[in-house]
């Protein structure tokens, strides 16, 4: 029999070949995320066929209760979501589970992600599956798992499924075979959109809705996503009957066909809603990524649009969640990222409450909240400057509850007479200019960003004295596991071989001032990320000196012009 060659291996193109064929897509705390196409490093079928056994194998061997496991399984509107997602509760099935499934045989079966970790917590399930690639280009879809508590998973849970994937390869019988499955185990697979966002409606009613809005005037735009649904119905609960959005890009669209990148945080994302807000003479845009995990805003000042960095819609919740809180701040804790801004540590430092910040990601956000909640505090916040914001109940970024919060925020403000834009002044009045210059590298070679790091961390012992013209007073580098502050310099966050983060602290020789950077590799783009925040006694001066932060690392450490690195604009 004649071998059946590829158009790829007819047309010479090994390379791609060996990018799909030569190695398995990596299971990481993010789960799995990656093109759709062909191919043991893509996702397809198959590898979600691979990974929902694996998975489900991995529960099974970590389910201790007496009663029957479970799993949440939901998907958004990206192309072969649904059929992913039912190959997914056709294997948890087949293995025994009892599958809520958050669809609806009347209601159609696209959700937030959101309403996956709520769900989880809800139904007290070992599991959930959210199949999203949340805010990637259209050609990409994702498989994001949660533990039983409602957090997405950590080390070294990530290992372990990685490695139950590698013994579940070869398909079990009826594994594709979604409606003969779902008919014989009907009694276990649970439709329960509905119910859960009717919960999820409750849930915002009691730990989210504090004021109504009265005069306040806005528009919203999903970006081609999942989240007019669910917020045109939590905007009822604001007393807003008639929720306006950007119509072009208001239903759910695969193709995301009016941007060019549908992340809200990108160049051009909100151009369309500029245009609309201003032909109806509104001044505030919301706006979530297509997964409505996450949210962002722009207001209008002094006649132009400025849209709010994540940082600065933190310390704005931050600041509203603070002043409104009615108990004891003894036990009040916020919690960011250690990319984010240092505001809020300096705010809770000031004020006299808790803060801790944690490594980058909600899995480590959320699973940091729930083991201070365990010791008696209460995490009312906690954030990441990419526009992920938590809030009380769910212990994951949540893009609805965040649209809702700035809502009575910015209402609260038109009553005051005030704005965002003097609150965040009057913010930085009170604990310091703090600016940032957050930006990336498009990494064309994923080998690239291994050998920029090591040149980095091995070009001096133990850390250089000085990067261009600011001394270093601070060195952590969380991949090979070295602090230069700590007692036998063991960090004081956790140690991550599998992936590349340095954080550094710069002085300009003046002690009201200070910089510090984070670099890291992206586990889900092919990205080199740099996260750098500036604090001076002016808004001009900290600007600068994030600004020059990043010229000076793009000189002395990137050089895109030798490397290949591919520099983006702020």
């Amino acid at each position: 029999m004649a071998k059946v060659r590829s158009n790829l291996q007819y047309n010479g193109d090994f390379r791609t070949l060996e990018e799909r064929l030569g190695r398995r897509l990596t299971f990481g705390t993010a789960g799995l995320r990656a093109k759709m196409e062909a191919g043991f490093n893509r996702l397809n079928r198959v590898t979600i066929m691979q990974a929902s056994q694996g998975l489900a194998s991995y529960l099974l061997k970590n389910h201790f209760q007496n009663k029957q496991p479970s799993i949440v399984i939901g998907h958004e509107h990206r192309f072969n979501s649904q059929i992913f997602a039912e190959i997914t509760a056709t294997i948890f099935l087949l293995k025994g589970f009892k599958v809520y499934y958050l669809s609806s045989l009347t209601n159609g079966n696209l959700i937030p992600t959101p309403l996956v970790p709520f769900a989880v917590d809800y139904f007290q399930t070992n599991g959930g599956v959210m199949i999203t690639a949340s805010h990637n280009p259209a050609q990409d879809n994702g498989y994001k798992v949660y533990w039983n508590n409602g957090c997405q998973i950590i080390p070294p849970h990530d290992l372990g499924i990685a490695q139950e994937i590698e013994l579940n390869l070869n398909p079990i019988p009826d594994c594709f075979n979604f409606e003969g499955v779902s008919q014989s185990k009907n009694n276990d697979l649970l439709y329960v959109k509905e119910e859960i966002l009717t919960a999820y409606i409750l849930h915002l009613n009691s730990k989210i809705i504090k004021n109504k809005l009265t005069d306040l005037e806005f528009i919203y735009t999903p970006i081609h996503g999942v989240g007019l649904e669910i917020l045109s119905k939590a905007v009822k609960l604001l007393g807003v009957k008639d929720l306006k959005t950007v119509a072009s890009q208001a239903d759910p669209d695969p193709y995301f066909h009016t941007v060019s990148f549908p992340n809200p945080e990108e160049n051009g994302a909100l151009n369309l809603a500029f245009n609309e807000a201003d032909l109806l003479g509104i001044e505030l845009i919301i706006a979530n990524d297509p997964d409505a995990d996450r949210f962002s805003a722009a207001v209008k000042h002094n006649g132009q649009w400025r849209q709010l960095t994540g940082n600065e819609i933190g310390y704005l919740f931050a600041d509203y969640i603070y002043s409104n809180y009615d108990t004891t701040y003894e036990k009040l804790y916020f919690v960011n990222s250690t990319v984010s801004s240092q505001m809020i540590e300096s705010m809770a430092r000031i004020l006299e409450f808790n803060y801790t910040d944690t490594l980058t990601g909600f899995k480590w956000i959320g699973n940091k909240a729930i083991e201070l909640e365990q010791q008696g505090f209460n995490v009312a916040f906690g954030y990441e400057e990419a526009i992920g914001f938590m809030f009380e109940g769910i212990h994951d970024k949540d893009g609805i509850s965040a649209a809702l919060v700035f809502l009575q925020m910015a209402q609260g403000w038109k009553d005051q007479g005030t704005n965002a834009i003097e609150k965040l002044h009057a913010g930085f009045e009170k604990f310091g200019y703090f600016k940032e210059y957050n930006s990336y590298y498009i990494v064309p070679d994923l080998s690239l960003t291994k050998q920029i790091f090591d040149n980095i961390r091995f070009s001096s012992n133990p850390f250089p004295e000085s990067i261009g013209n600011y001394k270093v007073t601070f060195w952590r580098d969380l991949t090979i596991g070295y602090q230069s502050n700590t007692i036998d310099n063991i960090p004081d966050l956790p140690i991550d071989p599998s992936s590349q983060m340095i954080t550094v602290k710069l002085s300009t020789g003046n002690d009201l001032e200070g910089i510090r950077f984070t670099i890291r590799g992206s586990g889900t783009e092919p990205k080199l990320k740099v996260y750098i925040e500036a604090k001076s006694e002016t808004e001009e001066r900290s600007s600068w000196l994030a600004q020059s932060t990043w010229d000076t690392l793009k000189e002395k450490w990137f050089q895109p012009q030798n490397t290949g690195l591919i520099e983006q604009g702020k």
